[in-house]
């Protein structure tokens, strides 16, 4: 039989950005919190490694300032498209900084966890949650019925990788943070609704002269070695440590999206990286890795009696630029304080499930439905290459982009790119998805 640890505050599946947010915030309120993590860290992790300034709020916020800024930072997004070449500097804004960090994901995530260790988190490396432990069940091997509804959790049981230990963790709320595939969140009754779009993602490393450059740069009209155009977007994300971060990014909403060969794709657009660069396209640092990113909060039921779903594992991607590290940072710290507030407070767990997805959807609800739609029309070749086409004819209407694509809009203001942006919320509204 399984060993039966003691009942904690907090349970945190996945210790990524999403899982180590929730255990440091947890931590830092005092609570008892533990994390586990199949993974032993560092690991390699599927990203560009790019932080833009919503990420350098939260991870500043976190007491890591001074860490990132040893990082290669920033200053803004070189777009190349058609011919032309633009540099958008990262808008002014009240509450984010004007600039962002590239940083391995294998550095960062082992930084934030062990932040989370030193704030008094617990994180078990290299062990895996395989089932959820019900309260309503007779015993720790029961099976629920399909339909029914998932009740108040005890907890996970979690195999030792190492020695193949069997340990029931309990605790009186857990939060689902074991990314974008969620085998846990599924085996609550999460699903991602097909319907909205899902990205893919493939990247790889290469030494580069310019790996000091100060913009991040993304390449809106992609083509092979012959010319011809690809379906998706490239980008290019200098370290600073001798090497660049080079991927390609499609959507589902493309129409042979299931038939596109991700690795020969990937091998183009090396071959097609701008000459700026200097790249052997032969010779990449590592193999690509690539991975699915499940987006605009496709992701539900995103709570549950005693449980709440945070970052890729409750959808939480932008689908407007497949960014999804900063909202895996902000819903786990959003999700670890609606968990204290619950646990110590006398309301009911139902209390728990409202507050926390009224929030969710307050915060990230219609933008990620905006952003959804125009995921849905780029998907079209035509219409990308004719909206690029506009936008690289002013510096003043790619700025505007910048600032919504980005989700750094100005709170109480109405400028150019809140005009347009509040257009979109409109049409947004009308929709039915």
């Amino acid at each position: 039989m399984p060993k039966t640890s003691k009942t904690y505050d907090l349970l945190a599946i996945g210790a990524g950005p999403a899982g180590a947010a929730a255990a440091y915030w947890a931590a830092k309120r005092g609570a008892d919190v533990v994390a586990v993590e199949k993974q032993t860290f560092p690991r390699e992790k599927t990203c560009g490694d790019g932080l833009t300034p919503r990420a350098v709020k939260e991870l500043t916020d976190m007491g890591l300032a001074d860490s990132l800024s040893q990082c290669h930072r920033h200053v803004g997004l070189r777009v190349r498209a058609h011919d032309k070449v633009m540099e958008l500097p990262w808008p002014s804004h009240p509450v984010y900084p004007d600039f962002g960090y590239v940083v391995r994901r294998r550095e960062l995530d082992d930084l934030l966890a062990q932040h989370a260790l030193g704030a008094g988190a617990e994180i078990r490396f290299g062990c895996e949650a395989v089932k959820p432990l019900f309260e309503a069940e007779s015993s720790a091997d029961a099976a629920l019925p399909a339909d029914a509804p998932a009740p108040p959790l005890l907890g996970a049981r979690i195999k030792d990788k190492a020695s193949g230990e069997l340990i029931d963790l309990r605790a009186r709320c857990v939060i689902v943070a074991d990314g974008a595939n969620s085998r846990f969140g599924r085996a609550l009754g999460c699903q991602r609704n097909r319907e909205l779009a899902q990205g893919m993602a493939i990247r790889t490393y290469f030494q580069s002269p310019a790996h000091d450059d100060p913009w991040i740069e993304s390449a809106l009209d992609i083509k092979d070695r012959q010319g011809n155009s690809l379906p998706g977007y490239g980008w290019i994300f200098p370290l600073g440590d001798g090497s660049i971060n080079a991927g390609i990014g499609l959507l589902s909403t493309f129409r042979d999206y299931k038939n596109v060969n991700t690795s020969w794709l990937m091998d183009e657009w090396a071959h097609a990286l701008p000459d700026f660069w200097q790249i052997n396209p032969e010779s990449p640092d590592i193999a690509p890795v690539g991975g699915r990113l499940p987006m605009g909060g496709s992701v539900a039921p995103k709570a549950g009696p005693n449980w709440l779903v945070a970052g890729d594992a409750a959808g939480t991607i932008n689908p407007f630029n497949g960014e999804g590290i900063d909202y895996a940072y902000e819903t786990g710290r959003a999700a670890a304080g609606f968990a204290l507030d619950w646990l110590g407070s006398s309301s009911g767990q139902a209390q728990l499930q409202d507050n926390y997805q009224t929030w969710l959807a307050d915060t990230y609800g219609l933008y990620f439905k905006v952003g959804q739609l125009f995921a849905k029309a780029i998907g079209r070749p035509e219409f990308i290459h004719r909206l690029t086409q506009v936008g690289m004819k002013s510096q003043t209407l790619m700025e505007w982009a910048l600032r919504i694509m980005a989700n750094m809009l100005r709170p109480n203001e109405l400028g150019p790119a809140e005009a347009a942006y509040a257009a979109m919320k409109g049409i947004a509204r009308l929709s039915r998805n």
